[in-house]
């Protein structure tokens, strides 16, 4: 029993490493393809390919698979994922890596939101907490594992390995799920997929993510055509998406789950927590690189206290909620140590002593922890068992969306303290006056939105689980 329990656990857990590993495997790695594959113009559109379809496809997979069940949609997601990985590895062209990266992330989609909802299938709500906090674990680590992979695959074998290191680990997680997962039929009852709502949330959040793309391409501004446009279409897509689903039998994105308190609160403490997350995981490697001259896998290196606490942050708080059945003490105490620790980056300079920063590092990502493996735990907490892989999904898409919105922001806030910076302290301190800027901006005002919606939760009870048959019980 226990290690059947356990490899469905890797299997969950691998999952969600190999979704959130490929968000950052490929940064460290992007220099050396776009020198050997040309394309420098189309730097950005490596990312954001894969950005864009995994994000598009998040709600539409948590949906199916309340509907006609997690291990066919599993199957086919990170099916798609390998085929777009083996495809990536041996692409010739600029035009091409960019093509495949989407296929990939069109995959993708599945892993993250998936995983979350196998938790609840799989696991008895009092182990729920603890197995919540070690999916927690998993995503710090993946950011930690990423950008020095890309690094050292770049470094001593080649940038494609960035990309085949996901099969052999695939493949396992193929063969796991296909023999060892139980099938729980979904709750469709053969209702007609919501064709015309898939397509109009398709054509929307491609348009917003395109447009904030845009914003940080070729110095354009938010009032720039290739990002006002694309944001402003995004907009009108978004009102007759909500018509769209109000009339739909089975909608994409139920929205009278929104009528739950819990459930919209919480998916606005994602949304802004991903403002204090980005901050750290994206800014101040960039800092090490800029600032001391670092390469990009030292710089990885040098953020491991940020991500080590999100790991500890993660597992003490899924501890402490299994022991206790309650998620709301430990998710408004978070937001503390968030504010504390990128507030005092404000203070950040070329010369800041590396014990310093680190303590600050620790702050940061004591406070990110909880937020990674309590919040599932909340929302899952307040839906309907036939509603648990929508709400997973759905916390995970408002994270990226939160943090692509963030990324768009801080790129005009970088940008403009490096042109009044450079002329007078040179490119080095700009750098660091740069990042001393954003991090607290973002990170403050993330911290302090997500506090607010955390304390206005009801109750904050444990309530998981979907009823299953005694048969899938007894194995897992």
């Amino acid at each position: 029993m226990k290690q059947k329990n356990g490899i469905l656990l890797f299997a969950v857990l691998g999952g969600m490493f190999l979704a959130m590993l490929d968000q950052t495997i490929v940064g460290t790695a992007l220099p050396r393809i776009t020198s050997e594959l040309g394309g420098t113009g189309l730097y950005t559109w490596v990312v954001t390919a894969y950005l864009l379809t995994s994000t598009v496809t998040v709600p539409l997979y948590g949906r199916l698979s309340d509907a006609y069940g997690r291990k066919p949609l599993l199957l086919i997601g990170v099916g798609i994922f390998l085929v777009g990985s083996i495809l990536c590895g041996v692409a010739q062209d600029m035009g091409q890596l960019i093509a495949f990266r989407g296929l990939q992330g069109l995959g993708a989609g599945a892993l993250l939101p998936l995983s979350l909802a196998l938790v609840i299938d799989l696991f008895p709500p009092q182990r729920s907490g603890r197995v919540q906090g070690a999916l927690g674990g998993v995503m710090a680590l993946s950011y930690l594992a990423g950008p020095f992979l890309g690094g050292l695959f770049t470094d001593h074998a080649s940038w494609r390995w960035a990309f085949y290191v996901n099969v052999p680990i695939g493949v396992v997680l193929v063969a796991i799920i296909w023999l060892r997962l139980p099938y729980l039929p979904g709750h469709g009852g053969g209702a007609r997929p919501d064709y015309l709502g898939i397509a109009v949330f398709g054509a929307a959040i491609s348009a917003l993510l395109i447009g904030l793309t845009e914003k940080g391409i070729d110095g354009h501004t938010w009032t720039s055509a290739p990002v006002i446009g694309p944001i402003g279409g995004a907009l009108l897509a978004l009102i007759v998406f909500v018509a769209v689903e109000r009339r739909a039998g089975q909608p994409i994105v139920p929205l009278h789950l929104f009528a739950n308190r819990t459930y919209t609160l919480v998916n606005v403490a994602s949304f802004f927590t991903a403002f204090c997350m980005y901050a750290g995981v994206v800014f101040l490697p960039r800092y090490f690189q800029e600032a001391h001259g670092l390469s990009a896998t030292s710089s990885g290196l040098h953020i491991y206290p940020l991500m080590l606490a999100m790991v500890v942050g993660s597992a003490v708080t899924g501890a402490l909620i299994s022991r206790t059945g309650r998620y709301k003490p430990w998710l408004v105490t978070a937001p503390a140590f968030l504010v504390a620790g990128t507030l005092l980056c404000a203070n950040l300079a070329v010369n800041t002593g590396t014990l310093t920063l680190a303590a600050w590092m620790v702050l940061i990502g004591l406070g990110m922890g909880p937020m990674l493996s309590g919040l599932t735990v909340a929302i899952q907490s307040a839906v309907p068992p036939q509603f648990i892989g929508t709400a997973s999904a759905n916390l995970t898409f408002f994270r990226q969306i939160g943090g692509s919105v963030a990324l768009a922001v801080a790129g005009t806030a970088y940008t403009s303290v490096m042109t009044r910076e450079v002329p007078v302290h040179g490119p080095q301190a700009a750098h660091a006056a740069a990042t001393a800027t954003v991090i607290p901006w973002l990170g403050v005002t993330g911290a302090l939105v997500a506090l607010l919606a955390l304390a206005l939760l009801p109750g904050g009870a444990v309530r998981l689980g979907r009823p299953m048959p005694e048969r899938v019980l007894a194995e897992v």
